[in-house]
């Protein structure tokens, strides 16, 4: 840490900080311009007291969004950084697809700042790649982020606690009863790591939380395992509002 701070003033010399997403002169390689941060959507209050969907105004505390009412969830809460829009979805890109590995200290702050109740007695897990596609990549986007929520709350991170069994496609454009035929089966908690999970407490970590599905197999497993309680955190999290406010 100390070497990074002293080499700082010799890499902004030679590489300029810049916004990852516009292009605009920063005063140091830590963010966003002021711009680029307006353009992000973070989830507020009033939420759904199961999954933290934002609610507009009036509604009263704790009170349950239809989804969770209609389908209880598995999960104890979903800690979303941002909601999805064009600025997450290009920092979601420019992290995942365009291997700007930097970028997730700033991605895993925003997370953090909704994890305020994790310590050093809490789990941090990743949602597993398949060996394939982790292969083809280069490196767990999910483990990235993990790993840094991990440092800054002080918590355990247990990168290969649950792991991707079998290759699965994208889930986009598929109904609920297909995406569960894909994932059957897909992950599993591994077996060296239950008696860690046997009533832990779980942060599982992924940049975007789209259907739910991949996320509700991980909890599973997780839960199966004996965990106690897991919270889902994102970075970017699919809702239509979002998009629409985006």
């Amino acid at each position: 840490m100390a070497l990074a701070q002293a080499l700082a003033p010799v890499v902004d010399l030679v590489f300029p900080p810049r916004c990852p997403l516009c292009g605009a002169g920063l005063s140091a390689q830590t963010g966003l311009c002021a711009s680029c941060w307006n353009d992000l959507v973070i989830p507020g209050e009033p939420a759904c007291g199961s999954c933290n969907r934002p609610f507009g105004d009036g509604v009263p505390e704790g009170a349950i969004c239809a989804a969770c009412m209609a389908n209880p969830p598995r999960h104890d809460g979903i800690a979303a950084g941002t909601l999805y829009n064009d600025a997450s979805r290009r920092l979601v890109l420019a992290f995942k697809h365009g291997n700007r590995i930097a970028l997730a200290p700033m991605m895993a702050r925003l997370m953090t700042a909704r994890l305020g109740f994790v310590d050093q007695g809490w789990l941090v897990v990743p949602v597993p790649l398949h060996r394939w596609r982790l292969w083809r990549r280069g490196f767990n986007q999910a483990a990235v982020l993990a790993g840094e929520i991990a440092k800054a709350r002080g918590a355990r991170l247990l990168v290969d606690a649950l792991e991707r069994r079998k290759p699965t496609p994208v889930l986009g454009g598929l109904g609920r009863k297909a995406r569960a035929r894909a994932l059957a089966g897909a992950i599993a908690a591994r077996s060296r790591h239950r008696a860690e999970l046997k009533g832990a407490s779980v942060v599982l970590v992924d940049d975007v939380l789209t259907s739910g599905a991949t996320s509700d197999a991980c909890v599973a497993a997780l839960k199966r395992a004996g965990a106690e309680r897991v919270v889902v955190a994102c970075f970017a999290r699919v809702l239509e509002e979002g998009l629409q406010h985006g």
